[in-house]
């Protein structure tokens, strides 16, 4: 306890730092407290019964829903997000591959990224504005249409999509100003916090479930807590484990002074595709729900299975589907030849393995070796929710147990330790931790990993 009080004096006394976390709690409560706001031609008095009687857990509305912070529930101004920009942001990306011209702007440095950033900003405001109007569908669908003020009905079209338009733009500049004024991974840590809002709710449902259950439901309750911090452990394995494989570099002399010859590791990560297998997944699952999107409940044969999470067959497509993206996805941002050919302009070689192909073919075998499991680990990460539904757990509180929110919620936290760890370890303090480190980003020479 008296290094943890030490630790969070140091980070105080850090000036910069210190201006930092405040300027990203003061975003992050601005983002909260718009999360609240319902939308104009909503009745509030009746957003909470509307909510109840159209309430949707699963599926892609779900999600909408968890990063949301549950805005998209509430009909609040900020309903749609960041997901907007998350989905122009990723599009941005894959075509950052796959076009060659794209390619060669990315490659301009600061302008050809300016460039790409502002392209997925046009493209946000277009993927939003298709977005609200689905929304506003949503909204006239029973349940949430006793909401709609009737006088407010001619117009209330076009308000809605105009302002949910503005507030993802808005909720776009609160990521960005976090990424340049406050601690970084600005959009991260807002999905972060909607997710994370929801949090102490399930607990209260849950514990509430429990209670009401005779025969030892808080030791059953006490279980699932562990159970869930031993899932957050093996994850935090999975985000951070690396295989390092050792790289020499030429020793070379130029006057009196030697460069090179030292002994540095390339460091592969286990989970290179990062949480995004498991969104693409989901969102693929969820297509065949849209077959009877109107009466989920009188959905039959595969729209049923799909629709159900806690289903053995859905679990295991499920799986697949995780296992092929994450070699697909890892495939597209992973290129061994580009870091075989910077290590051997940098005069490196890996001991025993000649530059250029063969390195490159080593690369990635290793590659496709560590991935495997890190792709099986994933895919149980990601059906664990409906394993946790089957055992008796809430829905609510099970979203906790894996999937996309707590893959989330500890890819940030390192992520955003690590930052501060930077910090005091700049200003010669110690760590966050006494016995290691929170790993970060490695380089090695000049190939960013």
């Amino acid at each position: 306890m008296k290094k943890l009080v030490q630790t969070l004096r140091n980070i105080w006394t850090i000036e910069e730092l210190r201006n930092k976390i405040i300027i990203t709690l003061a975003l992050v409560l601005t983002y909260r407290f718009g999360t609240h706001i319902v939308l104009p031609g909503i009745d509030p008095n009746k957003i909470e019964e509307a909510q109840k009687s159209a309430q949707s857990g699963g599926g892609l509305l779900g999600i909408f829903d968890m990063f949301a912070g549950g805005a998209f529930s509430q009909a609040s101004i900020l309903a749609l997000g960041i997901m907007p920009y998350i989905s122009a942001s990723i599009f941005m990306q894959l075509m950052t591959i796959l076009v060659p011209q794209l390619q060669k702007v990315q490659k301009e440095g600061d302008s050809g990224r300016k460039k790409i950033n502002q392209w997925t900003r046009y493209l946000t405001v277009i993927v939003t504005a298709f977005q609200a109007g689905a929304y506003v569908a949503y909204l006239n669908s029973p349940g949430y249409a006793e909401a709609i003020m009737p006088a407010y009905a001619p117009y209330f079209w076009f308000s809605t999509v105009i302002t949910l338009t503005a507030g993802t733009m808005f909720v776009m500049w609160l990521g960005e100003k976090i990424q340049d004024k406050g601690l970084g991974n600005g959009t991260s840590i807002i999905i972060m916090v909607g997710i994370l809002a929801r949090l102490p709710q399930s607990l209260i449902q849950e514990f509430s479930a429990k209670g009401e259950r005779a025969g030892g439901g808080l030791l059953i309750f006490l279980i699932e807590i562990a159970i869930l911090i031993a899932i957050i452990l093996g994850l935090i394995v999975l985000v951070q484990g690396v295989r390092k494989i050792p790289v020499n570099y030429a020793k070379q002399i130029i006057g009196n002074r030697q460069f090179g010859g030292a002994r540095q590791f390339l460091p592969i990560k286990v989970n290179s595709a990062g949480v995004m297998p498991i969104i693409f997944a989901q969102a693929i699952m969820f297509l065949p729900t849209l077959v009877s999107f109107t009466n989920l409940d009188s959905a039959q044969g595969i729209v049923k299975i799909f629709n159900d999470h806690s289903n053995t067959w859905y679990m295991v497509i499920y799986s697949v589907m995780v296992i092929g993206f994450t070699f697909l996805y890892t495939a597209l941002i992973f290129n061994p030849k580009q870091i075989a050919e910077d290590l051997k302009r940098n005069n490196g070689f890996i001991p025993g393995v000649k530059p250029g192909q063969p390195t490159a073919d080593y690369i990635g075998s290793v590659m496709d070796r560590i991935t495997l499991p890190g792709a099986i680990f994933l895919a149980l990460v990601g059906i664990m929710p409906g394993f946790a539904q089957r055992l008796g757990v809430t829905q609510g509180f099970s979203t906790f147990f894996g999937g996309t929110s707590l893959l989330i919620m500890v890819g940030v936290v390192l992520d955003t330790l690590q930052q501060i760890e930077t910090y005091l370890l700049m200003r010669q303090y110690d760590g966050l931790m006494k016995g290691g480190r929170v790993q970060g980003r490695q380089t090695v020479s000049t190939t960013t990993i």
